[in-house]
């Protein structure tokens, strides 16, 4: 009876009740769908795509083996050749695209890929290029010649790897790596710049962190305990940086901490400094920390007043009542409710003062840049390439702070305002 009875659900207009609902909730799923699907092409055009053409752009080079097709064309056939001893072969093809170089004027583009991986060698390649129409055979003795850096090992190598569309030389550069005659090695101490930038940059990004929570944690708790009068005006002065170009800000911060600036003067008006004797805190790390920190104050203020304007104030009395003492009650109690929020906040500003190269460029001078500074510097003057390398290891050392932040906290408690 009950199976029976069953079948005999419908609709008002005769379909099975099963089937109606399946029809209702298939239709409710596209709905919202296409409602997100605007935020999905955004999130595709603007985030994920250029993050794989980055990562892309990282592992491919060109400039080389449209240039030099014979040699390349070589390569492929010769994958285990000696590059301490290339043959006769190796250095006919290479006289042979030298010359396509000079007559399709792609000597600086071939020797410009070479020099990244093996400094020095377009002016090598530009003088090999204007000789070797009149280069007779054997082409190795004749190249050796006219200059015996064609047989260095090292540029061998080079060129072999440049040969091929993808390459990790890149990220063999970003950690310091140089190429030598036996392959790629670790750098002197005094040529790690890339590895030392890094340490830098994650140094002074979390020194910045740790002074905006501090800073940060007694205005959000004044935010989230005074009236809501005081509160809304407490909270427009937090806000009010955002109304002001970051450009102008950080200008502002030139005029008053410069040697000649409003600061220096007031403590030299005031006795404190001596006119011979004024701080330096500008243009310098000094500098780049000062701005860096006035401009991400207010992204670890939000997150934590977020929090803790939800903590009931009864908590703290019941802790009181206890007999627990106001150390006691804020260590105890307070901090491990706000413990998102921190979490949270240091998160974001950690992220933003990792990738910030604007301020560290106004204010930090030679002292203060950062290596976002130095990917800028590559991707606009240098080496595209290269700077997608060193993009791509900041982007996997923020993923892996997310991955940090969810083993420890957990993604789902980010509190962000």
């Amino acid at each position: 009876m009950a199976e029976a009875a069953t079948t005999l659900l419908t609709t008002s207009d005769g379909r099975p009740l099963k089937a109606a609902l399946a029809t209702a909730q298939a239709r409710a799923k596209r709905r919202a769908f296409l409602l997100v699907l605007p935020l999905l092409l955004f999130v595709l055009l603007t985030f994920l795509i250029p993050i794989g053409y980055m990562l892309k752009r990282s592992l491919e080079h060109d400039g080389f083996s449209g240039s030099a097709p014979s040699l390349s064309a070589w390569f492929k056939q010769q994958p285990g050749f000696d590059p301490a001893n290339p043959p006769e072969e190796a250095y006919a093809a290479l006289v042979s695209d030298l010359a396509l170089m000079q007559k399709d004027k792609t000597t600086g583009m071939a020797g410009t890929r070479i020099n990244y991986t093996v400094p020095g060698t377009i002016s090598l390649f530009k003088a090999g290029a204007r000789a070797a129409k009149d280069l007779q055979p054997p082409y190795k003795e004749a190249l050796l010649a006219l200059d015996p850096e064609w047989g260095m090992p090292r540029l061998w190598r080079a060129m072999e790897a440049a040969s091929s569309p993808y390459t990790t030389e890149f990220y063999q550069v970003a950690t310091d790596r140089k190429l030598g005659d036996t392959g790629w090695a670790r750098g002197a101490d005094q040529d790690r710049i890339y590895l030392y930038l890094f340490f830098k940059t994650f140094l002074v990004s979390g020194a910045i962190t740790v002074i905006c929570l501090l800073l940060a944690f007694p205005v959000a708790h004044l935010l989230a305990v005074l009236p809501m009068s005081k509160s809304s005006l407490l909270m427009i002065l937090v806000l009010l940086p955002f109304w002001t170009s970051l450009l102008v800000r950080t200008t502002a911060w030139i005029a008053l901490l410069q040697e000649q600036g409003i600061v220096n003067d007031l403590l030299v008006w005031a006795g404190i400094l001596s006119d011979d004797n004024r701080l330096q805190a500008m243009y310098n790390m000094t500098g780049t920390i000062v701005a860096m920190t006035h401009v991400l104050l207010p992204f670890m203020i939000l997150p934590l007043y977020s929090v803790m304007r939800v903590i009931p104030p009864s908590y703290a009395r019941a802790s009181r009542s206890l007999g627990a003492t106001s150390w006691t009650t804020f260590r105890r109690i307070y901090v491990p409710q706000t413990l998102p929020g921190i979490a949270a906040g240091s998160l974001l500003v950690f992220i933003l003062a990792v990738g910030y190269y604007i301020t560290p460029a106004l204010v930090g001078g030679a002292d203060g840049q950062l290596i976002s500074n130095l990917i800028s510097f590559h991707m606009t003057k240098s080496n595209w390439s290269l700077a997608a390398a060193l993009a791509a290891m900041l982007l996997a050392a923020i993923l892996v702070l997310y991955w940090l932040y969810d083993r420890l906290i957990g993604i789902d408690r980010l509190k962000l305002g």
